[in-house]
């Protein structure tokens, strides 16, 4: 049941994060899945001791290789074969704060970007200067 290495792809779908190794698959292909940091393709082999990174519905999930299973297995012995490093989702609060347009009101126009940018405490220097 336990290799040395196994398909980045198998062991996703092994260990339940994906219902389908072809979901799993997918997310390989559109750069949602990382491992050390890299993007990684489903053959991309994990071994123990990996951080594998995926991003599912907007946040990471971080997890830690600490087992890799071929054939998909109980929940339990699932939860087994990794440690979830994944922070805490942020407060309802937090979420509520941030700012969102109403639906249907088009694009912001230059000063309501600008509005946004500073709200989002983003750095305005990000212009470009043509003066030589």
């Amino acid at each position: 049941m336990s290799a040395g290495s196994v398909r980045v792809d198998s062991w996703l779908w092994a260990v339940r994060v994906y219902k389908t190794r072809s979901q799993a698959t997918a997310a390989c292909r559109a750069g949602h899945v990382k491992i050390g940091g890299a993007s990684v393709k489903a053959a991309q082999a994990v071994k123990i001791g990996d951080q594998v990174r995926i991003r599912i519905a907007g946040f990471d999930r971080i997890l830690v290789v600490k087992q890799t299973i071929v054939k998909r297995v109980s929940a339990v012995t699932a939860a087994e074969s990794f440690i979830d490093e994944t922070p805490p989702p942020p407060s309802r609060e937090e979420v509520a704060l941030a700012p969102r347009r109403d639906r249907g009101a088009g694009r912001p126009t230059k000063r309501e970007r600008r509005e946004l940018e500073k709200l989002r405490g983003r750095d305005e220097s990000g212009s470009t200067s043509y003066d030589d």
